[in-house]
């Protein structure tokens, strides 16, 4: 006969175990604490020399940040920022369409604007420019390789400061950012394309609808980049004795013999200049962020919002109110 087995144990469930007694304990960092400590003490000293050195001159500083001759120079400044931003990246674009074109020619003369562009220094591009009335004497425009001409004027006449400053930033500028939006097109996926073109939409709108938009996303951040740098760069302009601001303030300075209050001038000017610009960058790169994110972040203004209306509506004011 055989034996019968004896039944399995019943299974028990495990004890269910009450945490409502435990107490939530945060994790520590001290290095964390240690690093904001030093950082902090080396900001409050850079900011409490600056303010106590007399020698930053602060009353020269207010008197002359304001000044109409310095006002004009920044108008200067941002005029020449303008054009030659928009005529440089208009014709950038038009170089990088080349450099991307099926064409030898094409692709061979953007790559050697580029190349010649960025192989000068910005310095004696501008001064060539200045000085082209000694290689031409006049700028004719006509039909080439006969005596039929349409326009034609002195070089001198054509070429004046603002002009050399305008060409020589323009050029310099278009070298450089043909290279950003090449990169930015061939950032797209090269499949989209293919899709589209199956899907039969017409070249153009392949290129403004699909491509542009994708790339425009690893186009801006370098192009504000470049925008930031004109601005900066256009101080170099001073070599014309073109009246922009870093120009002004030392015709100023020269006069007056007050050089390190006038520089902070032109230094405060150029940071409210790139800190315009940066946000400027900030909401246009949040705009073409939209195809790639499902959640758009929040912006300063509405994160500042929304920690107000949460703090003030947890408040113990509002909370003995609503009682």
């Amino acid at each position: 006969m055989s034996a019968i087995a004896p039944p399995a144990p019943a299974e028990t469930a495990p004890p269910t175990v009450d945490y409502s007694d435990y107490k939530l304990v945060p994790s520590r960092h001290p290095w964390r604490w240690v690093g904001t400590v030093v950082v902090a003490a080396g900001v409050a000293a850079i900011a409490w020399s600056l303010v106590t050195n007399p020698r930053w001159e602060w009353g020269v500083v207010a008197e002359w940040f304001t000044a109409q001759s310095v006002v004009n120079g920044l108008i200067e400044t941002l005029k020449l920022t303008a054009i030659s931003g928009v005529l440089g990246f208009v014709l950038g674009f038009v170089l990088a369409l080349m450099r991307l074109s099926a064409s030898p020619l094409l692709v061979s003369v953007s790559w050697t604007f580029s190349w010649i562009f960025r192989s000068t220094p910005l310095l004696v591009q501008l001064l060539l420019w200045y000085n082209l009335g000694y290689l031409y004497e006049k700028i004719s425009l006509g039909i080439p390789f006969t005596d039929v001409r349409f326009f034609e004027a002195q070089t001198t006449t054509l070429i004046s400061q603002f002009a050399a400053a305008v060409l020589g930033l323009t050029l310099n500028q278009a070298a450089y950012s043909a290279e950003i939006i090449r990169g930015g097109i061939l950032s797209v996926d090269q499949g989209q394309l293919e899709a589209a073109s199956a899907l039969g939409i017409p070249a153009w709108k392949r290129s403004t609808r699909i491509v542009l938009p994708q790339a425009m996303r690893a186009i801006l951040p370098n192009a504000f980049n470049e925008i930031i740098g004109l601005v900066k760069g256009t101080s170099i302009v001073y070599v014309l004795a073109y009246s922009e601001l870093f120009y002004t303030v030392q015709v100023i300075y020269n006069r007056t013999q007050q050089v390190l209050p006038l520089l902070l001038v032109a230094t405060l000017w150029y940071v409210v200049i790139t800190s315009v610009l940066s946000v400027f960058q900030y909401y246009i790169e949040r705009h073409f962020s939209k195809g790639a994110l499902r959640t758009l972040p929040l912006t300063p203004l509405q994160k500042a919002r929304k920690f107000f209306a949460t703090h003030v509506a947890a408040s113990p004011t509002n909370v003995k109110e609503s009682r």
